[in-house]
């Protein structure tokens, strides 16, 4: 029988998913460029950033710009190798055969 492996709760809420894949492919990300690519809302999106945050998924920097604030978001080597055992759980449930 096929044991397949438990998925990161954390990491299987849709709108927290999208947030990490897109600072997976750009590093670095400002929370309007994450709303905007997510269509989220900015309060849902803060909490679930906030989530991701307190967890060590991701690095959330504060500034101002042009004497706007600012929100940056980074992903640490956590949420990399967090995300990494997603995904490679996720390829046990679409291909069980090939689970280690």
């Amino acid at each position: 029988m096929t044991e397949y492996k438990e998925l990161d709760p954390l990491l299987h809420s849709q709108l927290r998913l999208a947030v990490i894949s897109i600072l997976i492919s750009v590093e670095q990300a400002e929370f309007t460029y994450i709303k905007e690519k997510t269509g989220a809302t900015a309060g849902n999106l803060s909490v679930q950033i906030t989530r991701l945050k307190e967890s060590g998924y991701i690095e959330v920097t504060k500034r101002f710009r042009d004497n706007y604030p600012q929100t940056m978001c980074n992903i640490t080597p956590l949420g990399r190798e967090r995300f990494a055992e997603y995904v490679e759980a996720l390829r046990g449930y679409l291909d069980p055969g090939k689970q280690k």
